[in-house]
């Protein structure tokens, strides 16, 4: 047997330490706070980010920089290549973000999609999409299809579309969400 091996009796506990309770106890006076000072004081003591005025090691270290934009827009990503290899997706049809919901190419159809210029299309579509890269517009028209955009029906911190209720949404988009 080892020291690291020695762990107290099954079930067996330990009574907290009553600190303030008389020197026959061993934590009496100040009760293991030393004498004066900040340290013992109720509430005193700095917190884990001071380091006596050194630089803290959060400050130090060259990451977690910047800030978060609340008025970001989050698009859904749809490639070219996706429209071109979809089975529903037909020469000709019209393609909106209700479509693509649908076929599961994105997960919410009332949440703004954009088009990226992945991979190549041979299909003639009309594209409808609240943004198309340059890339994916050339490629939709060199096929012989046509890019419409849509209108985002908000901006700023709402644009995400998400934190609207049912009924502000169905005002806003209608009873098809498209």
């Amino acid at each position: 047997m080892k020291l690291h091996d020695l762990q107290p009796a099954k079930g067996s506990t330990k009574k907290k330490t009553r600190v303030g309770r008389g020197i026959s106890a061993g934590k009496g006076k100040t009760a293991g706070r030393g004498t004066k000072g900040q340290g013992a004081r109720s509430g005193g003591g700095k917190g884990p980010y001071f380091e006596g005025g050194q630089l803290p090691l959060v400050r130090r270290l060259p990451f977690k920089r910047g800030f978060n934009n609340i008025f970001r827009i989050e698009y859904q990503e749809v490639r070219v290549e996706q429209l071109n290899a979809h089975d529903g997706i037909a020469e000709g049809a019209e393609v909106t973000p209700a479509v693509l919901a649908e076929l599961g190419l994105v997960r919410e159809a009332d949440r703004p999609v954009v088009v990226l210029g992945n991979g190549d299309l041979k299909k003639k579509l009309t594209v409808n999409a609240h943004r198309f890269t340059k890339s994916a517009a050339e490629k939709i028209e060199a096929a012989g299809g046509t890019t419409n955009k849509l209108e985002l029906k908000l901006t700023g911190a709402h644009a995400t579309v998400k934190l609207l209720p049912k009924a502000e949404l169905e005002k806003l988009y209608g009873e098809d969400n498209g």
